[in-house]
């Protein structure tokens, strides 16, 4: 028990106390400071999941928890369900790619797989595309682009939302994809998008830059497509047929 108690010290960087916990017979003393030490790590843990689950400004609290993986969803391997749900992509620096009809579910997951990404100790960002490129022109123009990035530096999992609803500018589409290119395979990125990738030439102004961040964002990628009614239409027109 004393090794146990000896492992938490050091988990809680207490040095000094670590040193002393051999010296310590009572075993009843002994169980009473694993509980305690065994508390503060717990609290500790859940004081950092709400900080990066905080800082990752979800714009909803939904989850993993109440997501219906319905038979719309078409996954690339039947092993990519638990590999999004137990963020293992994120450690290899994968990519997630949800393609389809707006309202069928893929704000929904990309959120989940956030929240249980800061679950798991990664900090994790969520951003709509549009928001994000709007940033980039502000800070390039005020010579603050490097500033920006580095915010960046120690995030593992950013979500980009929204790609393809509002076209950019040339200066904005080359801003975003050189972001885009600086975390490519350091970082996993999770977009989700209404257009299939033949349809990006719409949003960005160069086909051989859209081809480029193409190829970057499907390589080593899990691409989903969403089909089927979307939901907050279907739940509107139920709600008036009533």
């Amino acid at each position: 028990m004393s090794n146990q108690l000896e492992e938490l010290c050091k988990s809680l960087h207490l040095a000094h106390v670590a040193r002393q916990t051999n010296e310590i017979e009572d075993e009843s003393k002994v169980a009473f400071l694993i509980q305690l030490f065994q508390h503060e790590v717990n609290c500790r843990a859940a004081l950092k999941i709400e900080r990066f689950q905080k800082n990752a400004k979800f714009p909803s609290r939904k989850s993993l928890d109440n997501y219906e993986w319905h038979q719309h969803i078409k996954l690339p391997t039947a092993e990519t369900r638990s590999e999004l749900e137990t963020c293992a992509f994120i450690s290899r620096a994968e990519n997630v790619v949800l393609v389809g009809s707006p309202g069928t579910g893929k704000t929904h997951l990309a959120i989940g797989i956030g929240r249980k990404a800061c679950e798991l100790g990664y900090e994790t960002r969520f951003l709509r595309v549009s928001d994000l490129v709007i940033e980039l022109e502000k800070h390039w123009r005020n010579q603050t682009l490097e500033q920006f990035k580095k915010r960046f530096d120690k995030v593992k999992c950013i979500i980009l939302d929204e790609m393809g609803y509002v076209p950019f500018t040339k200066d904005g589409s080359e801003l975003l994809f050189q972001l885009i290119s600086d975390w490519y395979e350091t970082k996993s990125v999770i977009i989700t998008s209404n257009l299939e990738f033949s349809q990006w030439n719409r949003v960005f102004v160069d086909p051989r830059l859209t081809a480029a961040l193409v190829d970057r964002l499907i390589h080593h990628a899990h691409i989903l497509s969403f089909t089927g009614e979307s939901y907050r239409l279907k739940n509107a027109l139920s709600n008036t047929s009533k």
